[in-house]
């Protein structure tokens, strides 16, 4: 099983809150682990929404 790694999608974001430092803007969450594994331990199923980001130039 390949891992998604939130840290590489583009709607991950860094929430700053010490108990929820975690975002997911496509699900519309904050919490203390990577998104998609709330997902996973939610829904038993991958993340569908993740977009990998563009490249930096």
């Amino acid at each position: 099983m390949k891992r998604i790694n939130c840290r590489r999608c583009q709607f991950y974001f860094v929430t700053w809150e010490k108990n929820q430092p975690h975002g997911c803007r496509a699900y519309g969450f904050k919490a203390p682990q990577i998104p998609s594994l709330v997902v996973f331990q939610s829904s038993g199923m991958d993340c569908s929404l993740f977009k990998e980001k563009a490249p930096v130039k």
